[in-house]
């Protein structure tokens, strides 16, 4: 019983949420129809499009068109007159092309939209690489123009070398005020020892 009540306040929320819904201006009514439109697959309707209108803008469907409009033009022209289609001035070979081109036309620039739509996928791809390759190539400008301050700040070869010269050449100075001073030390010690003491 609990569960016919409850089923039941379900039915009565859902319509009404329904009704809500339908009263609403911002939400599109549902279309009730008779007869429903059928419904094509866009992808597989365009792709045939793309396959027709690349057959059509080839030598071999020029050529199959002329052979055909000439058979029919020779067949209605040079045939007795019982077994004549179309007769001067060929209305039905009009009719024919022109129904030809009505289909024609729709299905090429259904070829063309789909082109154009991978076209503008395809330049944004090349604009979000272009726009990741110009922020790289910021950072690593960035980066060599810190490396060469670093650089600035880096002692040399040629500087290490003058500085490990000039140090050398204090040490010999140095080696050399030693030397002498140690020699005049123990002359000056000998000299103690030859004075007498007293």
């Amino acid at each position: 019983m609990a569960s016919r009540r409850e089923t039941g306040r379900e039915v009565r929320l859902d319509t009404r949420s329904r009704r809500e819904v339908r009263d609403r201006l911002d939400v599109p009514r549902e279309s009730r129809r008779l007869l429903r439109r059928p419904r094509f697959e866009d992808d597989t309707f365009g792709r045939f499009a793309e396959r027709f209108a690349r057959f059509m803008g080839t030598a071999r469907f020029l050529m199959y068109m002329s052979l055909f409009v000439a058979a029919w033009l020779l067949w209605n022209w040079l045939a007795p007159g019982p077994i004549r289609f179309d007769n001067y001035p060929f209305i039905f070979l009009t009719l024919m092309l022109s129904l030809q081109a009505s289909y024609a036309a729709p299905l090429i620039l259904l070829a063309q939209n789909r082109q154009e739509d991978r076209d503008r996928v395809l330049s944004e791809q090349d604009r979000l690489a272009n726009s990741r390759a110009h922020a790289d190539m910021e950072f690593l400008a960035r980066e060599m123009a810190s490396l060469r301050m670093a650089l600035g700040e880096v002692a040399t070869r040629d500087y290490v070398r003058s500085e490990l010269r000039s140090l050398l050449q204090d040490l010999e100075e140095r080696l050399d005020d030693d030397a002498s001073g140690r020699e005049q030390e123990p002359g000056s010690a000998e000299g103690a020892t030859d004075q007498p003491v007293g």
